[in-house]
């Protein structure tokens, strides 16, 4: 099987922007991806993961989720290959001095999807027991059909039946951050070269898993409010997603700033903080 890249990935909804990568990557590590840990704990407390779990991520980023899952005792590989810098974060946690991981042979990080079982933790020939893609669909044009694509390929690196975990953004009344997101849509439709961003749409998760091969076999609802020291951390941990990356490319990123400013101060508190209560939804799908 030749080696399949993951394109799908949460930093790509546009032309990168001027702003450094690697800064933007610390940003996400440091400030976004936080947010989604009740996300990560919910779903790997369904999954049950612990020292029995082989573990694939896809779009693994900076390696939060994966270092809970490694603190479970779980051999995994992590697949990042559309940000070079957030794998380099991952492989910063997980693979340097004093992490407790750098000895095991069952940690892998890789920029493209394992092409034999001999790519696999540990060369070890066993599938996978389990496939996760915490990146939410429901926001960038595309994002569903990519995601079915990787997958379609994903998939027969794990075992029959093994669950697979999607996630996409909960509805827009659910979730406030859609009225900061309007900012990127807005600007983004100045400029018809741009990826456009979309409405979530009912059962998507659902399509996708049926139109990768995948029998739905479940879901649930977590709430994951973004929360902010104030508005400069919760302007660079929400460009840090890459969701404004179309509207930095139409307009600039002075004028995307000031309107993302705007567009927080119904969410900043009396005491400087920025609160945004939001829910994803997740689908766990098995395998054929």
């Amino acid at each position: 099987m030749t080696p399949v890249l993951v394109r799908r990935n949460l930093a790509h909804a546009g032309p990168a922007p001027r702003a450094d990568l690697g800064a933007r990557a610390r940003d996400w590590s440091e400030i976004q991806e936080r947010m989604l840990v009740p996300l990560y704990e919910a779903v790997h407390e369904r999954l049950d993961v612990g020292p029995g779990t082989r573990l694939l991520s896809l779009g693994c980023g900076s390696g939060l989720a994966l270092v809970m899952a490694a603190s479970a005792g779980a051999a995994f590989t992590g697949v990042e290959p559309a940000s070079p810098a957030r794998l380099a974060l991952a492989r910063e946690r997980l693979l340097g001095e004093n992490t407790g991981t750098r000895a095991r042979a069952d940690v892998r990080l890789t920029d493209r999807l394992p092409a034999a079982a001999a790519d696999r933790p540990g060369g070890q020939p066993s599938a996978y027991t389990a496939i996760t893609a915490f990146e939410p669909i429901g926001r960038v044009a595309g994002d569903a059909e990519e995601l079915a694509g990787t997958l379609a390929a994903a998939t027969p690196l794990a075992r029959r039946g093994a669950p697979v975990v999607l996630v996409s953004w909960g509805p827009p009344e659910r979730c406030a951050t859609t009225a900061v997101l309007r900012v990127a849509a807005r600007a983004a439709d100045q400029d018809r070269g741009t990826v456009r961003l979309r409405p979530a749409v009912r059962d998507d998760l659902e399509n996708v898993a049926r139109r990768a091969g995948l029998r739905p076999d479940g879901s649930g609802r977590v709430a994951c409010p973004f929360g902010y020291a104030d508005l400069d951390s919760a302007l660079k941990g929400l460009l840090s997603t890459g969701l404004f990356d179309a509207a930095v490319a139409a307009t600039d990123q002075a004028q995307v700033d000031k309107e993302v400013t705007e567009a927080l101060h119904p969410y900043l508190r009396p005491d400087g903080t920025v609160w945004m209560p939001n829910v994803f939804r997740y689908l766990i799908a098995r395998t054929p």
